[in-house]
């Protein structure tokens, strides 16, 4: 599994990396977690708001923070 997070550095965007790595970690699945900060690239995703989140070059979450557990539903579904 391939996931992005999108976002220029705001505070958000970085919870939403941290939390990301967390839940990726701490429930064991196989998925590269990068961080995608260009604004061109974010806006080739169809993005206006971030932070997002890309699954497998799927946008699955824009404009805010999920819990833990959306995280966790988001990457074993």
């Amino acid at each position: 599994m391939e996931i992005k997070i999108l976002g220029p550095g705001c505070p958000k965007c970085k919870t939403l990396e941290k939390l990301t790595r967390e839940v990726v970690e701490q429930n064991g699945i196989d998925a590269t977690v990068t961080k995608v900060e260009d604004i061109v690239d974010i806006m080739n995703y169809g993005v206006m708001t971030t932070p997002a989140l890309v699954v497998d070059e799927k946008v699955v979450l824009k404009g805010r923070v999920p819990s833990a557990e959306e995280l966790k539903r988001l990457f074993t579904k």
